[in-house]
């Protein structure tokens, strides 16, 4: 029996779990100040929120599921979704590896990213 080739033409076909769509980034200006740090520990604060550091910067991650998922892993409006979806290069995503290999620092929430803030501002909390 021979190998199946994944091609990006069938690839979401054979993805489980349709991971791409269960989150959503939002890139944010790098934080250098406390002011800075004390708005993420906010953003963190919130339920499903996350945030981490790549080769291309800081950014926000929102664990919530796209509301047109189907339990079967396919898009309920996939005729009618919008750009960001059409344009999404399934080339190297979720699939080939989890997007977490790529992260330099990653916070999973307040205590997670309080440690990181004091350790970097040796005076946090006085």
């Amino acid at each position: 029996m021979a190998k199946l080739k994944i091609t990006p033409e069938h690839k979401c076909g054979l993805c489980t779990g349709s991971k791409c769509c269960t989150y959503i980034t939002q890139a944010l200006d790098t934080p250098r100040s406390k002011v800075a740090f004390e708005h993420l520990l906010w953003q963190v604060s919130h339920r499903g929120v996350e945030a981490y550091k790549d080769d291309g910067g800081w950014y926000l991650l929102v664990n919530a599921p796209c509301s047109h998922l189907q339990p079967d892993g396919g898009c309920g409006i996939y005729e009618q979704r919008p750009g960001i979806c059409r344009e999404y290069d399934n080339e190297y995503c979720e699939y080939d590896a989890s997007a977490e290999q790529g992260f330099l620092l990653h916070f999973k929430g307040y205590d997670d990213l309080l440690k990181y803030c004091r350790k970097r501002f040796k005076t946090w909390g006085r």
